[in-house]
């Protein structure tokens, strides 16, 4: 063998042993924080995991806005077996480099065999800095894609979280991050992906324009009036595309830890009420579309009405005397809702509010949907239809009530509500005519204009108020707590929305009037001029 020769075999023996050296290194050093990372935390995404899809909304223009996506973080995290006796000396430093309590850490580095202890899921510049300066032996960092929330509280309730997978999550063997709540959680198999298949990106019927706005008046709503919270939905009633889905309180998914749990459910789709008087043109469509009223039928309004006992008022406390439906509509009269359910008769009156849709779930595709219930009416008594036609005694969700508002909007069509872009719209059923449609929106824009609060200058507007006591479920009864409800769509014969607006609990039990209607006027505005929507009316 020449020196040439025996030149080259050294370098090859010298590879040779530094390639068998890397890979011991990874078949045992690495190998073992990462085995200890997948046994012991779901929060860390792997190599191997699909890229979660991210998720859309719109605007106007049909442009798609990130509000869910990944975005790469440095995870900071420490192998307390490498560190042994010096835990003390190591959580003193760490402390104030990560500003974390110095003894947690010690509490988590004083375990001989712990291979792996989580310091920070998502560090800072400065955190990476220190740590990086500090170059502990057992200490390390490493690069991972999580979930990013760009704003933060926005449509929070309609995205939803992700959060590490727990024991009892399916597939939580493959997966270290599973959705909670909302889209995240209803649409968790198509976004998370299978193996080395990403997942799939959803797109939000949510435009971003017209939910800024929502939530803009709706936090401003609330805290000017002391309420304890609140909804807006905005939906368009031909396709029953939902455009905008805001409720008080919200959560930061970027930070859901510092939320209640009962703030992450959405009250829109799962929490009930009853609703109060704007129940009352679902009662005139049921008594117009059977053919028992006219909106002009009349009938002497004495001030009260007394059944199985009990007395049912006017909101005011005042008789009216001889006055048409439409009268009804205009000033709210909760005599002449219960005058015209008993020309209606009960069992058509119940059948109708079936037809509506107001004792189903939407199959609105968020999950925890509830239903809205009219159990009270199965007992037939003569004051539960009669309390339901202008409202109380019976309960539906938001996303119940707007569906059922669009049937009048829209023409007498019930839509099944969507939340995808790309669902294909549906009609459930048609459960009123055309006619009655025209016949009910006529007195709903008639009690705008008779009430002006409402109305837009150079725009058709129909709308309802309601103001409801929140029952007493311990007692029994009505506390004297109210929700404010208004429901409207402009303009009223060829709408671009309807609008519902729920206000929980306002300080003093004020009427609508003075909370709901005018937050209304403004987002109706808003959209008016959004979609550059021409006049209807001189």
């Amino acid at each position: 063998m020449n020196l040439r020769t025996g030149f080259i075999t050294f370098l090859f023996c010298v590879a040779f042993l530094v390639i068998i050296a890397n890979l011991y290194s990874i078949q045992f050093i690495k190998g073992s924080i990462f085995s200890a990372q997948n046994q012991k935390q779901n929060t860390l995404a792997s190599g191997l995991d699909p890229i979660r899809g991210n998720i859309y909304i719109l605007d106007k223009n049909k442009t798609q806005i990130p509000i869910a996506l990944n975005k790469e973080y440095s995870l900071i995290f420490a192998v307390p077996k490498k560190i042994g006796a010096e835990f003390e000396n190591y959580a003193a430093q760490l402390s104030t480099v990560l500003g974390l309590d110095k003894n947690d850490l010690e509490k988590k580095f004083k375990k001989p065999n712990d291979l792996y202890e989580l310091l920070i899921q998502k560090a800072d510049q400065n955190q990476v800095s220190g740590v990086s300066s500090l170059n502990l032996k057992g200490v390390y960092l490493k690069k991972q894609f999580l979930r990013y929330y760009p704003f933060d509280n926005f449509a929070s309730h309609v995205v939803g979280f992700v959060s590490p997978a727990n024991d009892n999550d399916k597939n939580k063997d493959t997966l270290t991050e599973v959705g909670r709540y909302g889209i995240e959680a209803g649409f968790n198999a198509v976004l998370a992906g299978k193996e080395t298949k990403e997942g799939d990106d959803l797109v939000l019927t949510i435009d971003r324009s017209i939910q800024a706005q929502a939530e803009e008046i709706l936090s401003r709503l609330v805290t000017e009036k002391q309420a304890t919270g609140g909804t807006i939905i905005v939906q368009d009633p031909y396709s029953g595309r939902i455009l905008a889905m805001a409720n008080l309180p919200n959560f930061d998914p970027n930070n859901y830890s510092k939320s209640e749990i009962k703030n992450f459910l959405n009250p829109a789709v799962a929490a009930v009420y009853e609703p109060g008087s704007v129940f009352k043109v679902i009662t005139m469509a049921i008594g117009i579309d059977s053919g028992k009223i006219t909106p002009d039928t009349k009938y002497t309004d004495t001030g009260s009405v007394t059944l199985n006992g009990r007395t049912i008022t006017n909101w005011d406390n005042k008789a009216h005397g001889t006055q048409t439906m439409t009268y009804v509509i205009e000033h709210s009269l909760n005599t002449g809702a219960v005058f015209a359910e008993k020309q209606i008769g009960h069992g058509l009156f119940f059948d109708y509010l079936k037809k509506f849709g107001l004792n189903d779930a939407t199959g609105i595709k968020l999950p925890s949907e509830v239903n809205g219930s009219l159990r009270s009416l199965v007992k037939g008594k003569d004051i539960n239809f009669a309390t339901a036609s202008y409202g109380q005694g019976v309960s539906v969700t938001p996303i119940n009530l707007i569906s059922a508002i669009s049937i009048i909007a829209n023409g007498g069509n019930l839509m099944k509500p969507l939340i995808l872009d790309n669902e294909k719209q549906e009609v459930v059923r048609r459960v009123i005519s055309e006619d009655t449609a025209k016949k009910v929106t006529d007195m709903m824009v008639s009690a705008v204009e008779k009430n002006f609060f409402a109305a837009i200058r150079n725009y058709s507007v129909a709308g309802k108020t309601g103001t409801a006591f929140i029952p007493d479920f311990n007692k029994g009864g009505y506390t004297e707590d109210v929700i404010n409800s208004y429901v409207g769509f402009a303009p009223a014969y060829n709408p671009k929305f309807v609008i519902l607006i729920k206000l929980d609990k306002p300080a003093g039990a004020p009427l609508s009037g003075q909370t709901v209607v005018p937050a209304f006027k403004e987002l109706a505005q808003f959209i008016l001029n959004y979609y550059n929507v021409p006049p209807d009316k001189q």
